[in-house]
């Protein structure tokens, strides 16, 4: 049991779309990420999507629905099957919550980040 810095686990790496696995819960990979641009709609079938915004503001886009703008310190969660895109005009710095496995990409044909614990 440690206490965990964040912006410190952040300085490690300048990558986009690259989550870092920070710690462990109950069986999920707690991840901080950074991201400028967009990334492809997808959906994740067994899995709720956990979004916290860190640093900057980010936009949820969701299929069929007007974007939901997610700023510092907003949480956003996208229901399992939800279709959505995550994009963001200027880097956010994002923590995620995800099971041991899932790939970020859903079902989208991008590649899944390989999600290094630093």
């Amino acid at each position: 049991m440690k206490a965990i810095n964040l912006s410190e686990k952040l300085s490690h790496f300048s990558s986009h779309w690259d989550p870092h696995v920070v710690s462990d819960y109950n069986g999920n990979d707690v991840m901080v990420v950074k991201f400028v641009g967009e990334y492809p709609f997808h959906k994740h079938e067994t899995t709720d999507d956990f979004f916290l915004v860190l640093e900057g503001e980010m936009q949820m886009d969701i299929e069929g629905e007007p974007s939901h703008t997610v700023k510092a310190g907003d949480l956003f969660v996208v229901p399992k099957g939800v279709v959505h895109r995550p994009r963001a005009e200027k880097e956010v710095k994002v923590l995620l919550i995800e099971p041991k496995g899932e790939p970020n990409s859903g079902d989208s044909d991008r590649e899944p980040a390989q999600k290094p614990r630093i």
